[in-house]
């Protein structure tokens, strides 16, 4: 991590400053948590329904859990009911990428479905950091 910290901070993007790196390093943390989260849901209520459902309450779980952790230890936020009801819009657009390439992948490139998700949960982590940051962050 210390290695990332400083190949990050050698950048010198204004962008990319100690808070920054700080809060992307915390966030890739908290996305590889919220892959174990969603996967370990994921394979539990695969058990009982088809993988469509099973993926939309292991995703539903997956933004509780990826609420708190964003607004606790990333972003050093209190829980704030104006960013939690608003914090599943980032996920909204995020399911709806993450659905269409779960199908591609288990239709289209015969990729197992209890493989796929992670798959997917890998493509679309980077992209909600931005989102996540500005809706944690507001006042």
């Amino acid at each position: 991590m210390h290695a990332l910290r400083m190949v990050l901070s050698k950048l010198r993007h204004p962008m990319l400053n100690h808070v920054w790196v700080g809060e992307l390093l915390r966030f890739l943390i908290g996305g590889i948590l919220n892959v174990a989260v969603g996967y370990g849901s994921y394979l539990i209520f695969l058990l009982w329904c088809r993988y469509e459902v099973a993926y939309l309450a292991s995703y539903v779980v997956g933004i509780g859990v990826s609420y708190v952790f964003s607004a606790l230890y990333v972003f050093k936020q209190p829980l704030r009911w104006r960013s939690a009801l608003r914090y599943p819009l980032v996920y909204l657009l995020q399911f709806l990428l993450g659905l269409v390439l779960l199908k591609i992948l288990i239709e289209a490139a015969h990729i197992s479905p209890r493989l796929a998700p992670l798959a997917v949960s890998i493509l679309t982590i980077p992209a909600t950091f931005f989102a996540s940051r500005i809706i944690v962050r507001v006042n």
